[in-house]
């Protein structure tokens, strides 16, 4: 890592993005990850960098990082974890817009700027991010491939928003926010859920939407030792608790219960997490012939016919496949029901 930045922000001046990076012992990545940032086209910006209790060369990298270029700024803190890593940089942060950015990822030169464009000419626009993609190739399995492309195609806010119950629709490396919003729903938590899904899902619920640049503006690095590999905290059931968190909160609401259109793995993964919760699941609707009039969790696998008697209810469209999912939703619209007040897509 050589050289200092050309247009060095004066330290008195508010920047416009902040940029939010946790480390924790990355010195093997660390250096492309600094020149990615330390090259952006966008200069009107500041770096917090919160080294979360590194016991590697990592501290000596962000220092050297630091003393060439006057827009970072090294906040070292005991090993504590990432979201008190990322509130320690949020409470730091001076710009209107949070960027995050992850330790062992390569951003495009133009990705803070492109996103900064995107939010000054959609100021309804709470949460940006843009499209990914996973390296190096030889690591990436079919799973991660399915994700990145789902993930990359979702852009618009309103693809974005019919998909958030899915999954995180948006790339937490990519996340550039508005520090008001972020504050408004209390920041980053640690509640047994991922921490970027549940600040989403926060927004979500405030009423923000959410878009993306269409370019590939960010390198995911994929590796088997990733938080979201082997934390409990980012397994499918932690998802579904914040998704039916949320819900409970939002669309289920006033309902008289809940009909989840699949019974197989993931309805009934989805259901059990409803029944935990406290929610009443009222049937399972499914288009297999060979599963009607079976009963799961004590409730009913009915037709599609059959829905007309649980009047009230809101529906999950609760499928893995895509394109199971496409073909409940192409059932449920033709019934007049209304995607995201009348049911919604979930995994």
């Amino acid at each position: 890592m050589t050289g200092t930045t050309r247009n060095p922000l004066p330290s008195s001046r508010r920047p416009r993005v902040s940029v939010l990076l946790p480390v924790r012992d990355g010195e093997r990545h660390l250096p492309r990850c600094v020149e990615s940032l330390r090259t952006q086209t966008l200069t009107d910006i500041e770096f917090l960098v919160v080294d979360d209790g590194s016991r590697d060369s990592s501290r000596e990298i962000l220092e050297a990082w630091a003393r060439g270029d006057e827009r970072v700024r090294v906040l070292p803190q005991p090993r504590a974890g990432l979201v008190p890593a990322l509130e320690m940089a949020r409470a730091h942060a001076r710009a209107p817009l949070l960027a995050r950015m992850d330790a062992d990822d390569i951003a495009d030169p133009r990705r803070l700027a492109s996103q900064l464009a995107l939010m000054d000419e959609n100021p309804d626009v709470v949460l940006s991010g843009c499209r990914i993609e996973y390296f190096p190739k030889e690591r990436v399995k079919d799973g991660a491939r399915r994700y990145q492309r789902w993930l990359n195609s979702l852009v618009a806010p309103e693809e974005i928003a019919l998909d958030v119950m899915v999954e995180c629709p948006i790339a937490h490396p990519t996340f550039m926010m508005r520090a008001h919003a972020v504050a408004e729903v209390g920041g980053y938590r640690d509640v047994g859920w991922p921490e970027d899904y549940d600040l989403l899902l926060r927004l979500w619920e405030a009423g923000g939407r959410f878009a993306k640049v269409p370019e590939v503006l960010l390198r995911w690095r994929e590796s088997a030792d990733r938080l979201s590999r082997t934390d409990p905290r980012y397994g499918l059931e932690a998802f579904r608790r914040a998704k039916v968190d949320v819900l409970g909160r939002t669309l289920l609401d006033g309902r008289s219960g809940v009909l989840v259109w699949g019974a197989g793995p993931t309805g009934k993964a989805f259901a059990r997490t409803l029944l935990e919760a406290g929610e009443r699941v009222r049937a399972f609707v499914d288009l297999d012939p060979r599963k009607i009039g079976q009963e799961v969790y004590g409730v009913p696998v009915v037709e599609v016919s059959g829905v007309g008697s649980f009047e009230g209810t809101f529906s999950v469209a609760a499928v893995s496949g895509s394109g199971a999912r496409a073909e409940i939703r192409r059932t449920l619209l033709a019934r007049g029901q209304r995607e995201m007040v009348d049911f919604c897509a979930v995994a």
